[in-house]
């Protein structure tokens, strides 16, 4: 069986010791604002600065691709209340951000089912996708009611329903806020040679020199996708 092919080839070349595609899981909204004392929803609403933050940095320093985790398919076992809000609160910061990503040549897509999203996030993510599929500066993708589990057995698999996302370019680094250590089903084939860091900084929390001291760290890790490391001839006198 043949690997299925990439959808999104690449559009233009990265500057020197930035990585090309970078994927981020966005953990920590809640306890950053439980450890307030304020209530689970005002982490999402920071969370959701954060990402603007995050999105207007990438496109300066050159990344080619963003995937932000914003929902994950098993997220559907938190309390209605809260992925009710979250749910709006993905609609309306698409709506309030497109005049700034269509300004600024950034293409937006999400990736993950549709079926089981609202009427209202379906509408604004089907808008936003179709106002900026020109953008050429970044690619941001936002996960939503994603499963890589699920899309990698849905690439092999031919009649698919078209809710799941194909495979998407290769992750060279791959940065988790809030503490944990693990990829909690996210692009685990786009993973396979990934760098990868680990945050202790809640998502609400991380700033820009946060992912400046990162990509620093990828700037300096050799990746030799199996091969061996580079040698350096020298001559005898």
């Amino acid at each position: 069986m043949s690997a299925p092919p990439r959808t999104t080839p690449p559009r233009t070349t990265v500057p020197p010791g930035v990585p090309g595609h970078v994927a981020i899981i966005m953990d920590g909204n809640g306890r950053w604002a439980t450890r307030r004392g304020h209530p689970r929803w005002m982490g999402h609403v920071r969370g959701a600065h954060t990402v603007r933050e995050v999105v207007a940095h990438c496109a300066r320093l050159g990344v080619r691709d963003l995937t932000l985790y914003a929902f994950s398919s098993d997220n559907w076992k938190r309390p209605r209340e809260e992925v009710g809000f979250l749910f709006d609160l993905f609609a309306s910061h698409i709506e309030r951000q497109l005049a700034s990503l269509v300004a600024n040549g950034i293409r937006f897509t999400v990736i993950g089912r549709r079926d089981r999203l609202p009427p209202t996030l379906v509408d604004a993510i089907a808008m936003a996708e179709a106002r900026t599929a020109a953008g050429t500066q970044l690619h941001v993708r936002v996960a939503i009611d994603y499963s890589s589990r699920a899309a990698i057995a849905r690439a092999f698999t031919e009649g698919g329903d078209g809710t799941e996302t194909a495979l998407l370019p290769a992750v060279d680094l791959l940065v988790r806020t809030g503490g944990e250590r693990r990829l909690s089903d996210f692009l685990l084939w786009e993973c396979a040679y990934a760098e990868l860091a680990f945050l202790d900084v809640h998502f609400p929390d991380l700033a820009t020199t946060d992912l400046d001291g990162v990509f620093s760290d990828f700037a300096r890790r050799e990746r030799r996708y199996g091969g061996v490391p580079a040698v350096t001839e020298t001559t005898s006198v």
